[in-house]
C-alpha cells in the first residue's frame, strides 16, 4: 500500500485542474459546424487514443495489466463511470459555455464529500459541509440562467458531476492497489471493448447517433490533444488519488472554474455575465475558504501532539 503524501496528491490534482479545461476544449471545437464530429465518435476516439498511449508504456515498463480479481469489478465500475462522465461532460459542451459547464459540474465536490463521509468513512467537519453548501448555492446561480437559454441541457452537468464524484471515490478505493499507468490504459481497452459492439450496431440498424463519419484532416490535431490531455490529465488525478484523500483533494477542484473561465474567454470568446458570474465567484470563494480550512486542520493535526510531548510520530 503507498503512503498518502498530501502535498504531492494536491500538486497532482492541480495539474489534473489546468489540464482538463484544455481537453475539454478540445472536445468542444469539434463539436463546432466547422467540424460536425459526432459526439459517440468523439468519446470512442478519446477512449481508443488512451489506450493506444499508455498500453505500450504499461508493457514497455513492466507493468502488470491484470488486476486483483477482487478489484476487477471496480475496475469495469469505474471506467463505465468515467464513460458517462465524459460523454456528458462533452454533450453539455454543445449547449452550454465552457466556464458554465464547468461551474455546474463543480457541485461534484459537495457530492464527493458527502459521499466521502457516509460510504468510506472520511471525516468531514461541518466547516467543510457549510462551504461546499455555499458552493452548490453558487452552481445553482449558474444554472438559472442556462436553464433560461437551453432548457435541460443546462441539467447535464449535474450528471456529469454524479459520475464524477463516484468514479473519484472508486479509483480512490483501488489506486493505491493498481498501477496508474497500467490500469488507465486497461480502462481505455475497456472502454473500447464496450463501445465497438455499439459501432456495429449502428452500422447494421442504422443508427444515427452511433454512426461514424469521416475526419476532416484540420480535425487530427484536435482528437491528438484530446487524446493527449484527457488521457494524462485523469492520469495525473489517478496518481493523486493515490496520495491523498478524496475529501482533501475535492476542494483544489474548484480551481478548474478560473482556468476553465479563462480557456473559454480566449478560445470561444465566452465570458460569464449576471448571475453565472456570481455563482462562479461563489464557487470560487467556498472553495478556497475550504483549502485554508484544510490548512489549519493539517497544522493543529502535526501541532497539537507536540504540544503533549507525544511527538511527530503521534500524528500519524
Amino acid at each position: 500500500m503507498t503512503p498518502d503524501r498530501p502535498l504531492l496528491g494536491i500538486a497532482l490534482m492541480l495539474g489534473f485542474c489546468v489540464i482538463a479545461p484544455l481537453g475539454d476544449s478540445m472536445a468542444k471545437l469539434l463539436g463546432q459546424p466547422e467540424w460536425a464530429q459526432p459526439l459517440f465518435q468523439v468519446v470512442l476516439i478519446r477512449f481508443a487514443m488512451q489506450a493506444l498511449f499508455l498500453l505500450p508504456i504499461a508493457l514497455a515498463s513492466g507493468r502488470p495489466l491484470t488486476t486483483p480479481r477482487t478489484i476487477t469489478a471496480l475496475v469495469l465500475l469505474r471506467t463505465v463511470l468515467h464513460m458517462a462522465g465524459v460523454g456528458l461532460m462533452f454533450m453539455s459542451l454543445r449547449f452550454l459555455p465552457l466556464a458554465d459547464t464547468v461551474a455546474i459540474a463543480f457541485v461534484m465536490p459537495f457530492i464527493l464529500l458527502l459521499f466521502g463521509w457516509l460510504w468510506m468513512d472520511e471525516e468531514v467537519g461541518w466547516r467543510r459541509l457549510s462551504a461546499c453548501t455555499v458552493g452548490f448555492v453558487g452552481t445553482l446561480l449558474v444554472i438559472q440562467p442556462s436553464f433560461i437559454d437551453v432548457g435541460w441541457p443546462a441539467l447535464m452537468p449535474l450528471g456529469v458531476a454524479v459520475s464524477f464524484a463516484m468514479f473519484m471515490l472508486v479509483t480512490r478505493r483501488i489506486a493505491k492497489e493498481v498501477d496508474p499507468i497500467a490500469m488507465q490504459g486497461v480502462s481505455g481497452a475497456m472502454a473500447l471493448g464496450l463501445m465497438l459492439p455499439l459501432v456495429a450496431i449502428g452500422a447494421v440498424l442504422d443508427v444515427e447517433a452511433l454512426n461514424l463519419v469521416a475526419v476532416p484532416s484540420g480535425a487530427i490535431a484536435l482528437y491528438l490533444m484530446l487524446g493527449l490531455l484527457g488521457t494524462f490529465g485523469h492520469l495525473f488525478m489517478t496518481w493523486s488519488l493515490r496520495f491523498a484523500p478524496s475529501t482533501t483533494l475535492a476542494p483544489m477542484q474548484y480551481l478548474e472554474i478560473p482556468t476553465a473561465t479563462v480557456i473559454g474567454w480566449l478560445i470561444f470568446s465566452e465570458w460569464p455575465d449576471g448571475l453565472a458570474a456570481v455563482g462562479i465567484a461563489i464557487t470560487v470563494i467556498a472553495g478556497l475558504y475550504i483549502i485554508l480550512r484544510e490548512r489549519a486542520i493539517a497544522r493543529q493535526t502535526v501541532t497539537a501532539p507536540q504540544a503533549a510531548g507525544g511527538g511527530p510520530g503521534a500524528a500519524v
